[in-house]
């Protein structure tokens, strides 16, 4: 009891500490951060990952997760994100189209999850596509526990074999396992995922060490590089990377 204390207050601390969006989102910036590299110098394919804070005060909380790629000699990128007030308007909730990859998400800076640039990353391309084309919950949108963005994402990374990278623990939504299921695959491919439908589970990979979601929240441990992975705030400690790169 008094280790659930503990980690409870030091999400909680974190949290306060964290930089968290408080301008307004009406007139907060979407500029690019410069993150992707420009089509005008690369000309190799691309694919991307990227999370930010969410809006106002569900930035505390969680983040807003998207993936972007680039065919190679293209002179733009394709963005995909799933958007919630979509949903509200009876709209497909996935939205597909050419834009800056790496635009601040509502004033939030973006930050790069993972990067996959030349033969790997067109390799990946099509699968990613076909990931997007089979997502289940293209007409629904819940916030909490999902399925959101970050399910969304969690699906492209889970459908991309090369793939081997881990959402962020304060993506809420990315536990979802495809339609539901109990057990899976973790996101990096390289252990095991028992979820009920995305609220509570565990998993335990060489890529995620060990992870237990509870009402969504993530808490954990990375051993592969060491790191406690907390709710509200995410990692701390060393920076985490795609597990075969």
């Amino acid at each position: 009891m008094k280790n659930i204390n503990l980690m409870l207050f030091l999400t909680l601390s974190l949290t306060f500490f964290s930089c968290a969006q408080t301008t307004d989102w009406r007139t907060a910036t979407k500029e690019s951060a410069k993150i992707a590299p420009l089509p005008s110098v690369e000309k190799e394919a691309v694919v991307q990952v990227y999370a930010a804070k969410t809006v106002s005060w569900r930035g505390y909380f969680s983040v807003h997760s998207w993936v972007v790629t680039k065919e190679k000699n293209a002179p733009e990128y394709t963005t995909y994100h799933v958007i919630g007030w979509r949903a509200q308007r009876g709209l497909p909730v996935i939205r597909v189209e050419k834009d800056i990859p790496d635009r601040h998400w509502f004033g939030a800076r973006p930050e790069l999850i993972a990067s996959y640039i030349g033969p790997k990353a067109e390799a990946m391309i099509p699968e990613v596509e076909a990931a997007v084309k089979s997502y289940p919950y293209a007409e629904q949108y819940r916030a909490w526990p999902g399925p959101n963005s970050n399910t969304f994402v969690s699906h492209i990374i889970r459908s991309t074999k090369g793939m081997t990278v881990e959402l962020p623990s304060n993506a809420i939504g990315k536990d979802w396992i495809y339609k539901g299921q109990p057990l899976g695959w973790s996101e990096t491919k390289t252990g095991i995922q028992f979820s009920i439908v995305g609220a509570l589970g565990f998993t335990l990979g060489l890529g995620e060490g060990v992870e237990v979601n509870v009402l969504g929240l993530s808490f954990g441990l990375d051993f592969l590089r060491p790191a406690l992975k907390l709710p509200l705030v995410g990692r701390v400690g060393m920076d985490d990377k795609p597990v075969f790169d």
